[in-house]
């Protein structure tokens, strides 16, 4: 810590209240000239949190140049952004020209992003109470890997989440406590700035009284800071419990508004409700309004020593949950307001502001401006030997090599959800560098998505080994789950924000931890929708995970409409840093696993989603591999069309049957009929748009791989395309060649059924396909 530096106490308090200070005009400064000084080409607000800033500044002084080490992880309060950036600046490791073009085009971005902003951002954050919960399943991933011996444990670190009190409001966050119980959570820090003000009001004060009692409930320590050092000494003098016990009681929105107000309404409001009790009017007396202003302010979320004695008190492994009092805007003329969440100072209330600091005209953006020599040299000392200074760049982790064949299950029948789980056993069994490093996890669904024989193989991952009770007491069972510090899956309960997010905590372990793993979770497919927030948060941050969606679609059939979905497609094709793969046949589905083990590793490449099936269908034989190198491009000719033909079939995934049927009947009629299997419609659309884009930058473009495999077919050609699933992720191909289309699927909620019924009933049979088919041909 900077103790070392820094040998007395007075000195170290000094430096990091000189450092609060600093952050705060740092960052409201950012805001400031964004919004008022640079010029805009239009007449809009930029935007920025100068309260929000200015209500954390003490805490992530404290925390950042005292209490952290350098390998503990922050995930920074979304609207506390400009603060982080201050401190890299302090830090020189930010620069000058982006922190001025915040919020601009190559700036600093409005909130902390892993991927976009140049300075080390641990997690990223601005989906409200995500960047919390990443923390708690980031940690659990580090007791992971100790475990299995590629973290030490004496070099495991904190990982800490910073939120704004509103955020005790996202439901995430109890899904995640409950799961962090479950797991024996540790070494996770979450610091609540509770400024009591939201986006819209003052926030409510009976909730919160209870927060103490779920945290505790879940294993968590928790310390509230209430109070500062000058409030602790004044309730000390006579009158002045009557003080501590008004504050105590008062009210939200009457506290924010007497802050606003300044040191005369506090003075009037005191002594109206406390001046006939003993000593009070003598005590409040003692005080100028100035004084009285600062005394009733100086809670203990802006008191440094009582930070620095909190952070240093929670010195073991156990969670905990810092409740710190703080005001929203503290030491800004908006202090207190209940619309300074997204309010900010005018040019007068900045003048006077920068006046107040003492920080000269012309030097804002200077580190240390209005300090004088001594006292900035000492501080750069102090901020360059913190700890968070020598913390190193994120690491490199090494490869990790993938079979170069890995062997597609046999069988004349399967289905690609089977296959699935067949592989990964294949894999468990092999001795492959690969199976060691692949975790699996699911919301409760291991068995039902065919994970278990990995399990079984395996085991599950515990900290402390737990025997089957079924397997001692020689109960016959499926489920042979031992679970054990080498154990390779990770059982959740059902919360698939909670899915999501372990995802994407296990898919940063390489930047985090240096070492890699290969994420595998599988969730039911309509379900994926339940976690959408949660996969965005895993795919922005640039997560590599493996993630199955099974069983999929109205193939589901019994199962009704509430398990049947419809536009998981869509979801795959529209999600960055998602690549979304649609196999039929057991082979294509081993390719695309090949591939994903091989994506998710490399520096340009990313997530994968497979949208499998629990429909047994048959298999196809294969004359060579020449198709696969097409199917991971997004799609192939299962059978070839005539130069020239006037129609195609094209197909994505399970209902490759019903194609297949719906051609060999039509063969004979259409001259050249061809049938396209499309395994990914993300990747066809991709290359499509990325080919549109490239005219106005490459001048030459080539074809992209639809116009390729389309081209074979007559300019004006019929298309009939289907699959299981929203017809608009295929239908869109007609446009790539300007050709007809008669798109199939399914836009609409299903029913339980017979799959033959439901096929019918939602034109996905031959039939249907067949008559479309007829319509285009005909009408040609």
């Amino acid at each position: 810590m900077a103790d070392t530096i820094v040998q007395d106490r007075p000195s170290l308090i000094t430096a990091l209240e000189q450092l609060d200070t600093r952050l705060r005009w740092l960052s409201s400064w950012m805001v400031h000239n964004a919004n008022h000084l640079r010029p805009k080409t239009e007449n809009m607000k930029v935007g920025g949190h100068q309260a929000s800033c200015a209500s954390m500044t003490a805490i992530m002084a404290a925390l950042y140049f005292h209490a952290l080490r350098p390998q503990d992880k922050v995930a920074v309060k979304p609207h506390a952004g400009p603060v982080l950036h201050a401190i890299h600046y302090l830090l020189g490791q930010q620069s000058l020209d982006r922190m001025q073009r915040f919020r601009g085009l190559g700036g600093v971005q409005s909130y902390p992003s892993r991927t976009k902003d140049a300075i080390p951002v641990d997690f990223s954050t601005g989906s409200v109470g995500l960047g919390v919960a990443v923390t708690a399943f980031s940690s659990l991933v580090q007791d992971y890997l100790i475990a299995h011996g590629q973290v030490k444990e004496e070099n495991a670190g904190r990982m800490i989440a910073l939120m704004g009190d509103a955020e005790l409001d996202e439901g995430n966050i109890y899904e995640c406590l409950i799961e962090g119980y479950k797991h024996d959570l540790r070494n996770c820090w979450w610091i609540v700035d509770y400024n009591r003000q939201s986006l819209d009001a003052t926030t409510a004060d009976r909730m919160f009284r209870r927060f103490d009692d779920i945290f505790e409930t879940c294993g968590w320590r928790v310390v509230t800071l209430k109070f500062g050092k000058l409030q602790q000494a004044a309730f000390k003098r006579p009158g002045g419990k009557a003080i501590e016990q008004w504050i105590d009681s008062c009210p939200n929105a009457d506290y924010a508004a007497l802050t606003y107000q300044g040191g005369g309404a506090w003075r009037e409001r005191l002594m109206a409700d406390l001046g006939d009790k003993p000593n009070v009017a003598k005590l409040i007396d003692s005080y100028d309004d100035d004084a009285l202003a600062a005394l009733m302010t100086n809670l203990g979320g802006h008191c440094i020593e009582s930070l620095v004695e909190a952070f240093d008190g929670a010195d073991d492994d156990r969670p905990t949950l810092f409740i710190a009092y703080t005001v929203k805007g503290f030491g800004l003329p908006l202090a207190g307001h209940k619309d300074n969440h997204s309010g900010m100072m005018n040019p007068a209330q900045m003048e006077q502001f920068r006046a107040s600091l003492g920080v000269p005209e012309g030097q804002e953006w200077e580190r240390w401006g209005g300090l004088g020599d001594n006292a900035a040299t000492q501080l750069q000392a102090f901020v360059d030997a913190s700890p968070i200074a020598r913390k190193l760049a994120e690491p490199e982790a090494e490869l990790v090599p993938v079979p170069a064949n890995l062997c597609a299950p046999d069988g004349a029948e399967q289905s690609t959800q089977a296959a699935f789980g067949r592989i990964l056993l294949d894999l468990a069994k092999s001795g492959e560098p690969l199976a060691d490093r692949i975790v699996t996890t699911a919301p409760d669904v291991t068995q039902t998505t065919n994970l278990g024989a990995f399990v079984n193989q395996r085991g599950l991952f515990r900290r402390q080994e737990l025997a089957d009770v079924f397997h001692k007491a020689k109960i016959p069972s499926a489920q042979k789950w031992s679970q054990h510090a080498a154990g390779q899956h990770i059982e959740l309960g059902i919360a698939e924000n909670n899915f999501f997010i372990m995802l994407a905590s296990l898919g940063l372990a390489a930047p985090h931890f240096g070492t890699r793993l290969l994420p595998v979770g599988t969730v039911y497919d309509p379900f994926i929708s339940r976690g959408l927030d949660a996969l965005n948060y895993g795919c922005y941050q640039n997560a590599r995970f493996l993630l199955v969606g099974t069983p999929s679609g109205l193939t589901l059939a019994a199962e009704g409409g509430a398990h049947q979905s419809i536009n998981t497609p869509l979801i795959g094709m529209g999600q960055p840093g998602l690549t979304y793969f649609e196999p039929a046949y057991a082979d294509e589905a081993t390719a695309m696993m090949a591939f994903a083990f091989d994506h998710m590793q490399q520096p340009d490449g990313g997530s994968v989603y497979l949208r499998l099936s629990t429909r047994a269908i048959a298999q196809v034989r294969r004359e060579n591999d020449d198709w696969k190198a097409e199917a991971l491009k997004g799609g192939y000719w299962l059978r070839a069309p005539a130069r020239g033909a006037e129609l195609a079939i094209v197909f994505t995934g399970v209902v490759a049957p019903e194609a297949l049927a719906a051609w060999e009947q039509l063969a004979e009629d259409v001259p050249g009929l061809g049938l396209l299997n499309v395994t990914s419609p993300d990747l066809l659309h991709r290359d499509w748009s990325a080919r549109r884009a490239a005219r106005w930058t490459d001048g030459s473009p080539q074809p992209c791989h639809a116009d390729t495999l389309l081209s074979a077919l007559a300019p004006g050609a019929g298309l009939v395309t289907v699959l299981d699933g929203s017809p608009g992720a295929l239908s869109w191909l007609g446009g790539v060649r300007g050709m007809r289309v008669s798109p199939l699927g399914t836009d609409r909620f299903g029913q339980t059924g017979s799959l033959p019924d439901l096929y019918c009933t939602y034109r996905l049979d031959s039939d249907a396909i067949v008559e479309a088919a007829a319509e285009l041909f005909m009408g040609h």
